[in-house]
Order: structure tokens, then sequence, then C-alpha cells
């Protein structure tokens, strides 16, 4: 009930002999949501699970978004029995909590068979990022409120594999920048203050509500108090003060506190929620640390492109199938995937460090050396050694996990000497050369930790058994000396008995794991001493302790319980000196995950006959050939992708306006243009014939229609809001796609605002820029800037039903449109929009309807359209003669067709 107290808001499973048991409404919870019995119990709602099955039900119940207790038993028969409370129940503590991003021990990973390697995978190959993101916001000024402008400070953490993130940034109304960084992180768990302004509230309903129930983000909301500055500054100032007792922590201690006040005040929150849980320890080394938003170091890709280009997980069901990082990854480790995952949300800006990944990429694909194909082998075989490591560092692991890993790492690093002669003579590319000749020196220290264990005692979990060599642990030895001494006693008590009993073969017995017992026939029990108590019996024999065995045995499981004790102390220890080499270890563990990201994107590039991109600082976009890198993959053999050029370049076209037919490919082909850039700043090989990418700092876009109701905005509002962010933070380096703007109000006010907004981006941001439009007027930008516009529309044939018109049927039908998907010089005059509705299998009777209204619209503007060119002839005309003209132009139109009244 203490325990339940001090948590209310977890599901406590409390340890009751071989069962956990859950009680009053946490046990309703587990029967809900595990599909367990529930039933009442001296007036207590009761239901329980098997000991072995823990971490089954545990990940169930965490990953349903409920904070989960699990409480143990922490004292053992023996000791109690000597105790001051021997006659009071068995004492329970809260031994560990889970929740999504904190789901690291023993209790939720199942012992692992090392000789087992379906169960490995199975258990290690979770690759989700588990971050815990703890966001806060600065009070606004008055003057900030109205305009919806704010400082934000956020903490990442995930404490499964060691990484730490923060950033600071101003944020308008829309709070773009922080929907930004929750979509890349793709946080499990949010940590907030209990108060937030109402768009940020917004924004996190939002966020928590898109996800079906396993994934949704967990939210916890903690006193406003723990954000405060004053606070937050003590609490780190605190926390980080044991650090400074040499120089290297001095110089990490002054950089914590010089971080910007939003991220202090995160991070002490993000500290004090970390210490519940006993992961605190992942965030005592600042220098590891990393800023998210590097604008010097990497693309900027805001939420709204990674969700509109399909970046992480496609639009249709939000899984990873059909997007960018489905296509590349080809990983072969769980750290590679995360790795993987980074590269594909954070593209490079630096000339250099992009070519040294593609020398890399082109190193592997063309080298005719099996050194590469080993590594690759030996990368298959690892476990997720990243979360095995920061489980150990956190001192969470079990012997078995703790083995599995050392083992692994050992293994590897002789594998990889083995290859250093065939890596300095084979391998060409600094990158890959560095990565793999540094790793086997990290990994050295591990051998040292592999000879002190016992490897049978570590695959059972056998602590008392696990350490080879116990000089290096005096607690144990003695612990052992003692229990040797007791049991050569009980040992040397046989003789006595012998002698007693006059039985010279007299041997003790054991039965049901009670030792050391003298198994006499029943016919020759009264020859036994009166003081000898009687264990139990069957038909045929009883068993007895004589008073010295009685009282040694107890002794020896006083002992026995101690020694686990002991052995658990000196684990941890064991541990925690194992933890110094943490940080070497992991970077390792970077290096290797680097590779297997090398030799994905080989993969890829081999499969999918891609080409190295050429990279400049000059501004262009030149591709030849290009292919959608999804839709190539998705597409079967038949349906081949039809491929597509691109020439952008600030000396000459830089903007693109495309028109054309409904359905005619024009996204596609803007989201081509698009990723291969990206593609091509990540290092990695394009889908094309040949491309040439000048550094590009951002992609911008505003694609699609779609309201936001939990912001309260319209379809329109979300389009502006979109657009007004892309025209404050677009620069001249920046690659700009605007996907029918100005669709979503009047015909009138769509095309004055595609208009200007273009014509803005032309002029002013001379960024390059994609313009899909359906509005026709929008082309004669390019008569306004011959030089820097072009018009471009997408192929298309349209079928016309030549009988109708020779039988004079005057019922209209629509036009049918056979699409080539090849981008062409010039304007589309129509966009066949009928086409669309016929193929979406629109009743025939709608059809011909609009069939009928389209061309009598059609040919009332073309009408409306001759009038005012023969106004603006007679406003032009200067003589008799040309109103003679005009009159006659006049009347021959009007015996063509009658004006509208």
């Amino acid at each position: 009930m203490d325990v339940k107290q001090q948590h209310k808001d977890a599901v406590l499973c409390v340890e009751c002999g071989y069962k956990y048991r859950f009680f009053g409404e946490d046990a309703e919870i587990a029967s809900r949501e595990l599909n367990i019995y529930c039933h009442l119990d001296h007036n207590f709602m009761t239901a329980s699970i098997p000991t072995h099955r823990l971490f089954v039900h545990v990940r169930r119940l965490v990953a349903k978004g409920y904070k989960v207790g699990v409480v143990k038993q922490t004292e053992t028969a023996a000791l109690k029995a000597i105790g001051d409370n021997k006659s009071s129940v068995f004492s329970r503590k809260l031994t560990a909590l889970y929740t999504k991003s904190t789901l690291i021990g023993e209790d939720v990973n199942p012992l692992i068979r090392l000789d087992d390697s379906v169960n490995i995978d199975e258990v290690t190959t979770d690759t989700s990022t588990n971050y815990l993101l703890c966001v806060y916001e600065e009070q606004e000024s008055t003057k900030d409120k109205k305009k919806g402008n704010i400082s934000f400070g956020i903490v990442g953490v995930q404490p499964a594999t060691g990484e730490v993130v923060f950033d600071c940034f101003q944020d308008s109304a829309s709070r773009l920048e922080l929907e930004t960084r929750i979509s890349s992180l793709q946080p499990v768990e949010l940590l907030l203050p209990s108060q937030l302004s109402e768009p940020t509230e917004l924004l996190i309903h939002r966020a928590t509500a898109v996800s079906m129930r396993y994934d949704r983000i967990r939210v916890e909301r903690m006193d406003n108090t723990y954000f405060e500055y004053s606070h937050a500054f003590q609490a780190v100032t605190e926390f980080y003060a044991r650090e400074v007792a040499d120089s290297r922590g001095s110089q990490s201690f002054s950089g914590v506190i010089n971080l910007e006040k939003p991220v202090i005040c995160s991070l002490a929150a993000t500290i004090r929620y970390l210490k519940d849980f006993n992961l605190e320890k992942i965030l005592s080394k600042p220098e590891n640390f990393k800023q998210l938003s590097s604008g010097m170091e990497f693309m900027r890709i805001n939420g709204t492109t990674l969700r509109n280009l399909e970046i992480l997980q496609n639009q249709t069901d939000m899984k990873t199938r059909g997007s960018l990082l489905w296509v590349l990854d080809h990983t072969k480790t769980s750290f590679g995937r995360r790795k993987l995952k980074k590269w594909v949300t954070q593209p490079l800006l630096k000339l250099r460090d992009i070519n040294a990944r593609l020398d890399a990429i082109s190193d592997v694909l063309h080298s005719e050396s099996s050194v590469f194909e080993q590594v690759e082998n030996h990368l298959r075989k690892l476990p997720d050694i990243e979360r095995g490591l920061c489980s150990i560092y956190h001192k969470k692991c079990s012997t078995q996990e703790f083995f599995l890993i050392v083992k692994s790492l050992s293994h590897l690093k002789s594998e990889l000497q083995a290859l250093m002669p065939a890596v300095n003579s084979h391998v060409w590319s600094d990158l890959l050369r560095t990565l793999i000749l540094e790793t086997p020196e990290l990994l050295s220290p591990v051998e040292h930790y592999l000879k002190i264990l016992n490897e049978q005692a570590a695959k059972v979990g056998d602590k008392t058994e696990l350490f080879k060599d116990l000089s290096d642990f005096p607690l144990i030895k003695k612990r052992k000396d003692e229990i040797q001494e007791v049991t050569q006693s009980i040992q040397m008590h046989l003789q006595e008995l012998r002698k007693i009993l006059k039985l010279p073969s007299l041997q003790y017995v054991t039965v049901s794991g009670q030792e050391f017992m003298i198994e006499i026939k029943n016919s020759a029990v009264s020859c036994i001493p009166a003081d000898w108590v009687k264990v139990g019996s069957t038909k045929a024999v009883s068993r007895f302790h004589p008073p010295f065995i009685v009282e040694n045995y107890r002794r020896l499981n006083q002992l026995r319980e101690q020694l686990v004790l002991d052995c658990n102390v000196e684990w941890l220890a064991f541990l925690e000196n194992f933890g110094e080499h943490y940080h070497a270890l992991c970077k390792a563990v970077n290096h290797l995950a680097t590779v297997d990201c090398i030799f994905s994107l080989a993969k890829v590039a081999k499969q999918g006959n891609y080409c190295r991109p050429t990279l400049q600082e000059e501004k262009k976009i030149i591709i030849k050939n290009g292919r959608h890198p999804m839709i190539d993959v998705l597409l079967s053999e038949q349906d081949q992708f039809v491929p597509n050029s691109t020439s952008l370049s600030q000396d000459s076209e830089r903007v693109m306006i495309i028109t054309g037919p409904n359905m005619g490919g024009k996204s596609s082909y803007i989201k081509q243009v698009a990723l291969v850039a990206i593609m091509a700043q990540i290092g990695s090989y394009v889908p094309a014939e040949e491309a040439t990418i000048g550094i590009v700092d951002a992609v911008f876009t505003r694609m699609g229609a779609a309201d936001n109701i939990y912001k309260g905005r319209s379809t329109f509002m979300e389009e502006l809001t979109d657009t007004a962010e892309i025209i404050r933070k677009a620069t001249p380096q920046s690659l700009v796609i605007l996907d029918e703007l100005g669709r979503g109000t009047s015909t009138h006010d769509g095309i004055a605002i595609a208009y200007a907004t273009l014509e803005y981006f032309i002029r002013d941001v001379r960024s390059l820029t994609l313009f899909v439009t359906h509005y026709p007027p929008i082309c004669e930008l390019e008569k306004c800037y011959p030089e820097q516009v072009g018009n471009y529309h997408m192929g298309f044939l349209v079928n016309e039903d030549g009988s109708k018109q020779e039988s004079g049927d005057v019922e209209q039908e629509p036009d049918s449109v056979t699409f080539l998907y090849q981008i062409t010089r010039g304007t589309a005059a129509r966009s066949y929009g009928l086409n669309v509705a016929k193929l979406a299998d629109v009743p025939g009777e709608i059809l011909r309807k609009a069939a009928h209204k389209s061309k009598e619209l059609e040919d009332l503007v073309n009408r409306r359209r001759k009038r005012l060119k023969h106004f603006a002839d007679f406003w032009m005309a200067r003589d008799v003669k040309d109103l003679h003209t005009w009159t006659e132009e006049l009347e021959t139109e009007e015996i063509q067709t009658s004006l509208p009244h």
C-alpha cells in the first residue's frame, strides 16, 4: 500500500512467491489489457501472471501507454529468520519502473539463450528510436503573445542507446519548428510542464492523437515548478557538481551551465524524471550531447517536407514501406538501421563529408576483394550491441546479456584483426579504412572481462559461480571459504553419526531440496536419539536432522543467501568497472553502424542501377533521366517507370512552372527532383543516368490539401501558413516546391496569390523553384522573366472519339486522355479534370452533364475574350477606315455566334 501511495500513476506488479500479482484498480487494468482473469480476494480485486512471463506482460502494458512498476521481495527466508522482523511479512520494494522510453533491464528482456540465434534476433531486433522528449517553452511577453512567437528548449534522450540531443529555437504561432523536431525524432514519450500555451497544447494534442493506440506518444506531465529557471539551474548544478573533480569535468560542467536557459529548464526536468528509473547516469557526460539543428552541418528538412516527401513513412498508412528510408535500408544491424535513419533526416552540407561517403560506396561497388563481404558477414551476426552496452552502463543487464555482448565484441575484434592486412591492401576509401582499422583497438578492453567470466554460469545466470578467479573479489572468496568450512564440518560429523548408529556405510540423503538428512528404516527408528529432529517420512523410512546438523545447516543456508547478496553487490561493481570503457565501445559501435550504412547504400546503388552524383558548391540541379526512388522500386518490372530530366541553374533557368492534366505525374516529378537532391547530399548514389547537384541548404514543400481541425485552421489557411513559413525561411541556396498554391479559394484570389508568391520567389528569394499549377495566367511569368522561368507540362495524348462527331451526336462526352508521364516544354491549355472523374467511376449521366456544362462555360469564356479583344481594337481605332474594319469583324462574329443576354 505504501508503494502504491508513492506511485499512484503506475500499474504495480508485486512478487508473491512464483507469481506476480496486481491489486485493486491495477488488477482491473491488467485484466482488461492483458486478457487475464481478475477476481475478488480479501476485499481486493487481484490478478496474477507467472514469474517467467513478466517481461511479456510488462512490455504489453508499456506499449499501451502505461507506467509499470515491478515490486520484488527483498528478503530471503534464512536471513529473515535471524533478523529483527522475523514474525512480519516479507519486505518488498519497488525495484524498477518502466515506460515507453525507459524499457531497459532484466525484467523486460527475456533470458537470452546464447546458442539460439533465432532467440537473439527476437530479443534484439527492436530498432525503433525510443526517445523521451522534454519540451519547455518560455513565458510569452505581451508583444510576442500577439504574434504567437515563443522560445523553446528541448532535450531528447534515448536511454536504450545512450543518445542525448538538445535544441533551443524560436517558433511562430504555427509551431512548425516544434512539429519538425517531433516529426524528426519520433519520440515515444513526451515530458511536459503541467501548463503550456494554447498553440503548443493544440500541436501536442494533434501529435499524440494521430497515431494508433499502440504507437501513440505517451505524455507525462510535471509540475511547472521543476521547469522554473532558478530551480532548474540549481538542480543541474548539483547534478553535474560531482564531475568537476578533474579539469575535463570542469570543462563539461561549464559547457552545461552555458547552455541556453530553455535547454537548462528542460534538462533539469529530464534529470528529475530519469532519476525515478535510475537512468540519469546517461546525462552525466554533457560532451556527448548533440545539438539537433546545427544549420552549418545539415540540410534543413522540416516536418512538412518529411511528411510530403515520405522520407520516414508513407502517407497512406504511415508505415515505413514506400518511404525513402525503406528504399535505402538494407542494413544488417539494428544500430546501423538507427544510424541510417539519422542520415536520411540529416543530409550533409559539406562537400568533403559527402564525397567521403560517395568514395566509400564507390570502393564497395568496384572492389574485387572479398574483404567487404567478410566484414558484412561479421556484422550480420551481431546482436544489438548498442542497446546491450547501454543496458550494461545503466547496470540493468542480466549475466546472459552481458556475456552475449562481450563475447560478440571479443569475437568481432579478433575477426577484424585477422582482416587487417586485407583492409590495408584492398580498401582505398579513407573513410572505410579508418573506420575498420580503428575498431579493433576500441574493442580491446572486452577481452579482459570475457576471461574473468565463467561461461556456463553466465549462461544460466548463476552469479555465485560467475567469476573464475576470485582474487579480485575478496568478499565472495571469504563467503565461499566460510561455506566450505561449514560444509566440511557437516561432512566430518558424518563419522560420528556412523558410530552412534553403528552404520559404517551411512550417507547423508537429499530430498526435495532438504540436505544432510539421515535416512533410517522405520523398523530401526527406536535407536534414534530423542533430541534428533524428524524432517519427513514415508511408509518405509524416516528422515532426521541431528542437533549439530540443524544448527550448521541453518548457518549454511544463511551463508548461501548472504553469498547471493554479496555476489549481486560484486556484480554491480563489476558492471560499474566495465562502464568506464562505455564511451570507447560506443565509438566502436558508431564506426560499425557507419560501415553498415555504407554497405546498405552500396547495395541500393547496385540493385537500382544508380549513378554517382557530382556535388558542387555552385547552385544547380541537373538530372539526366532521373527516376522517383520509391515508385521505381514499387513498380513491377512490367510497369517500367518513365524517367525525366531536370535542368535548374542559378545562371540560367531556375524556376519551372509545371502544368498538365490531373494525374499526369506532376507531383511525382517534383518529389523526384527533391528526393534525388536529398539522396545526393546523404552521400548516396541516385536513380538517374547522370546527376550534378549544387549543395542545397534546405528543401521546402507546400503540397496537398488538408484542413487542421485541431489547430482550428481551414484547408486554405493551412496552405497559406505553410507558404508564409517558406517565404520567411527560404534562401537562394534552397529548393522550393509549391504544388497547386491558391486552389483552396476562389479562382481570382487563388490566381492572384499564386502569381504574386511565385513572382516573389523569382525576383527576391531567387531559390531553385518547382511550381505546379492549373492556372494558365501563371504561365505568363515566363514572358516577364524569360531567362529565369520556363514553362513545362506533363505530356499526354487526347483520344477524340470520331464516331460521335461523324454521326452528329450533340451529347457531350469527356475527352479520354492517355498520360505519357514525360516532362515537356510548353504550357498545357487544359487540365482534363473530367477524365479523372471518368477514371474514378463517376456515373455516366453526371459525366455527360459535366462535359456539356464544361463546353458551355468554355464557349462563354472564349466569347468574352473575343468581346474584350473587339473593345480593345475599337479603343485603338485611329480613323474611319479602322472603324469600318472593326464593324465588319464584329458583324461576322455575331453571325457565327450570338452574344449572351
